[in-house]
């Protein structure tokens, strides 16, 4: 067992996660043993308490508790992380890799990242996908749990942040499919509305929301952000369903989901902002057309496009559509050569 430790954080190990900057000196402990010392309050930084997701600074003193050596662990009995099945999953759903980024295809239902009621989650058991690496690969972009698709890794820290960058100055390029509510009119366009955070009913915010807000309100709306997103009509069966692809411009929490039904097309099989009370401009069942269509949502990162931030050169990741989307597809013909790489370009 060792003693009560104090390390300055250097400049090079500034801006990392505490979590992970401590899983790197003392990889004998599991990251649920970092999370309990920090709500204890065993672990700080300047004095102070912290969360195990706080980001170091330069010349930061931090304080380590006694911990148990590295042999004293290994006599205790290891329960795998992640059970063989998952491994394989992960492994199953790698679209592209190389030494510095890892792309899948993300499945439904699995959420990106844990919270209080999701404990199996795409960054926790990206631990099957080291590949000979030290560290497992690190998230840089989100997707709704019920999204499937495109999700991009990064594999070290650097190329972390450098991709960071790239999704905050909007220098990557997404294009999502999605099967909407009626036809949109006109079959191309954009949509700017904002969109405000609205609180949920339950006793930890559960159910809360994207509310739109008119272009022109949104400055004198608290909490309200601008967003912009690109659609287009790719085909459309009678006035009942389309296939759509959207790009979002900006990247606000459930964007893509909350225009579409404001604009009156809900996403197939979206019961947050499409249900049985949302008025559309097809024939007014909101989200529902029945059977399982009803009850998955019907919204697919299809491709990401960037700039590769080692090799310099242009990447464009593209994921084949869930199950349930590609029997949609089937069901209603949609012919996968009737939508070009970028849709949009067409419009140009």
């Amino acid at each position: 067992m060792s003693g009560v430790q104090k390390i300055e954080i250097t400049e090079s190990e500034s801006d990392q996660r505490l979590d992970r900057w401590f899983r790197r000196l003392f990889p004998h402990i599991p990251q649920g043993r970092v999370e309990k010392l920090c709500r204890k309050g065993d672990i700080r930084i300047d004095g102070g308490r912290i969360k195990t997701s706080t980001r170091l600074e330069t010349g930061q003193i931090v304080r380590v508790p006694p911990l148990p050596d590295a042999h004293e662990m290994a006599e205790r009995p290891v329960t795998p992380t992640i059970s063989r099945s998952d491994e394989e999953l992960m492994k199953s759903i790698v679209l592209y890799r190389d030494d510095h980024i890892i792309a899948l295809n993300k499945p439904p239902g699995l959420p990106t990242q844990g919270g209080s009621k999701q404990k199996r989650h795409i960054d926790g058991l990206s631990e099957a996908l080291k590949f000979g690496l030290e560290e497992k690969p690190r998230l840089v972009h989100r997707l709704d749990k019920d999204t499937s698709g495109v999700l991009i890794m990064a594999r070290t820290r650097k190329v972390a942040s450098a991709l960071t960058e790239a999704f905050r100055s909007r220098d990557t390029r997404k294009i999502y499919w999605a099967a909407v509510a009626g036809v949109p009119m006109p079959r191309h366009g954009t949509i700017r509305y904002g969109l405000v955070k609205a609180s949920g009913h339950g006793k930890s915010g559960e159910g809360e929301k994207m509310h739109c807000v008119h272009p022109r309100y949104v400055d004198e709306t608290e909490g309200a952000k601008r967003a912009t997103t690109d659609y287009t009509v790719i085909s459309g069966l009678g006035g009942r369903v389309s296939w759509a692809a959207l790009t979002p411009i900006t990247g606000r929490t459930h964007q893509l989901r909350a225009h579409m039904a404001e604009l009156g097309h809900p996403i197939i099989g979206d019961g947050k902002y499409g249900g049985s009370g949302q008025e559309n401009l097809g024939d007014g069942w909101g989200a529902q057309l029945g059977g399982e269509m009803s009850k998955k949502l019907h919204l697919h990162a299809r491709s990401l496009s960037l700039t590769h931030p080692v090799t310099n050169k242009p990447l464009m990741i593209t994921a084949p559509l869930a199950e349930h989307m590609q029997r949609t597809w089937d069901t209603f013909g949609w012919d996968m050569s009737e939508a070009s790489d970028d849709p949009f370009e067409d419009l140009t």
